[in-house]
């Protein structure tokens, strides 16, 4: 069984690879305007999603933490709705981009999770 630390550094590295699979995708997508546009914001929120999450592991204290997952939270979600639009276009290999969209909803359900239990701790005390 997984510590808490090792699980820490599973998700860091799952998160890593995630933008580097984005990165991977975006390189392949059509020369067109809104693929590039797209594009761009993808890369950035799904990079902000990993930077993110290695800042709120280094969190300060529990109302830190929740600050910081809370911009996971929503980086997460913008990465969904970059992917949801590219995989409207023409060109776009749509089930690698599910696939990428599914691991951001991992990610933003995990995200959730953990902010609601950090909550519940802090209400306890």
């Amino acid at each position: 069984m997984a510590t808490g630390d090792e699980r820490t550094q599973q998700l860091q590295n799952r998160m890593k690879r995630f933008v580097l699979d984005t990165v991977h995708f975006c390189e392949g997508l059509p020369n067109t305007y809104a693929c590039k546009t797209f594009s761009n914001q993808l890369i950035r929120s799904s990079s902000s999603v990993s930077a993110n999450y290695r800042a709120a592991c280094r969190a300060k204290s529990d109302p830190d933490f929740i600050n910081k997952m809370k911009i996971v939270e929503e980086e997460a979600d913008e990465s969904i709705h970059w992917f949801e639009l590219l995989m409207e276009l023409h060109g776009v290999d749509r089930e690698k981009a599910a696939m990428l969209a599914r691991e951001a909803a991992e990610f933003l359900a995990i995200t959730v999770a953990s902010i609601k239990t950090v909550r519940t701790r802090m209400n306890r005390k």
